[in-house]
């Protein structure tokens, strides 16, 4: 662990030896922590980079204030992965079949349709289940707040979305069959975000000249706004949490459908978020940890780690590591832009890069080539005093959004 002293702030302490920071996320740090309000010290995971305001990779531990644009607008977004009591043995020779079903079953990229009614009978009703636990609550918000009834809500939940969300099916150290998906609370989510960073910096508009970011503009605790962004921001991370679930049964029924067998689904399983707000005690206060692209690895507490589309993934065991506040990284990080990333690789790349995985290879999907992502095994190195390794997959299909 590096520890940077920052002048007029917190000390930032970084999991990032042997993975690289490049200067203009180091620059974001060194501005979180000058905020007033930061408690102790910034915890840096080693796939930190650029985001907004805050860098991703970061956990935020703040006493009396929330940065909405440091929890961003990808609220709840998180992992969730369920091993099946298939082997590898079990699944078809050719797996485009597969790959094609959970695409039909999980609308995701552009296509946020409703499910097909008629295909896997238990998704239909366990979505309007869900609804029904998360429907008064946001009437709740949007009576306060109407433009978030003219979102994608109901309609989004059981769905992907696009970018770096996907669908995998992996093979763990024995060959036992996963599935595991990455995905958050969609457009109401969004929504959620991008009106409370508005509102935040309309508060502090006279102030805004002050902060080293706009994005930087935060709720006090007791002000205006702050109660109603943490009822928000609760509801989003539930919805993230249920729209995983629903998208995990989706993608179960698909393959049973395919492989025409009975297997169980969830021997073992995790949903954990990466993006979002929990209140907690650390060193002997109660505070409010904001994980931008982190994971919880509370003593005990399994989390998913995933790689790249052509790397691996680790299912790990947290450690408890207070200096972390507890806390690990939320994947591999990115090395360059989705911009940048076409401009430098082509399809063919990206069909060498994922030669071994039964995936889309064309140009739209070049911006989540594996080498614009960090080395993962650097990153789990550069982090084995915050989890230990439990399972370590590997794709064999994999669905993008």
């Amino acid at each position: 662990m590096d520890i940077l002293q920052v002048a007029g702030g917190k000390p930032v302490k970084l999991w990032t030896d042997g993975v690289p920071v490049e200067d203009d996320a180091r620059r974001q740090l060194l501005n979180t922590a000058r905020m007033p309000f930061i408690f102790r010290h910034l915890a840096v995971m080693p796939d930190v980079h650029l985001g907004k305001g805050s860098t991703i990779g970061s956990v935020i531990p703040t006493v009396g204030a929330i940065i909405p644009a440091a929890v961003g607008v990808d609220i709840g977004c998180g992992m969730i992965a369920a091993r099946t009591s298939l082997h590898a043995r079990g699944l078809p020779d050719h797996l485009h079949g597969l790959r094609s079903a959970i695409e039909q079953a999980v609308p995701h990229g552009k296509t946020f349709g409703k499910h097909d009614q008629g295909a896997w009978d238990d998704v239909p009703a366990q979505a309007d289940k869900a609804w029904g636990r998360l429907a008064g609550r946001f009437k709740a918000i949007t009576d306060k707040y109407p433009r978030l009834a003219k979102t994608n809500n109901r309609q989004h939940l059981g769905t992907l979305g696009g970018g770096n969300h996907f669908i995998e099916v992996c093979l763990d150290e024995a060959d036992r069959v996963w599935f595991m998906l990455h995905s958050g609370s969609r457009g109401v989510g969004n929504a959620i975000g991008n009106l409370f960073i508005e509102l935040a910096q309309a508060d502090m508009r006279q102030h805004l000249a002050n902060l080293p970011d706009k994005d930087l503009a935060y709720f006090e605790e007791g002000s205006r706004h702050f109660a109603d962004y943490v009822e928000a921001l609760e509801w989003a991370q539930d919805y993230a949490r249920q729209n995983r679930e629903l998208m995990m049964l989706a993608v179960v029924g698909a393959a049973r459908k395919v492989l025409g067998k009975p297997f169980e689904a969830s021997l073992e399983a995790v949903n954990c978020h990466h993006n979002y707000v929990q209140r907690e005690q650390h060193f002997g206060r109660e505070v409010l940890v904001t994980r931008k692209g982190a994971v919880s690895a509370q003593k005990g507490q399994l989390g998913i780690i995933p790689g790249s589309m052509g790397a691996r993934s680790f299912i790990v065991r947290g450690l408890g590591n207070e200096e972390s506040f507890c806390s690990c990284s939320h994947g591999a990080g990115r090395v360059m832009s989705r911009t940048k990333a076409k401009s430098r690789f082509t399809v063919e790349d990206q069909r060498r890069a994922t030669a071994h995985v039964e995936c889309r290879k064309d140009k739209e999907v070049i911006d989540e080539i594996p080498m614009a992502y960090k080395d993962i095994d650097a990153v789990m190195r550069a982090q084995q005093d915050l989890v230990e390794v439990v399972h370590t997959l590997r794709q064999v299909v994999c669905v993008k959004g």
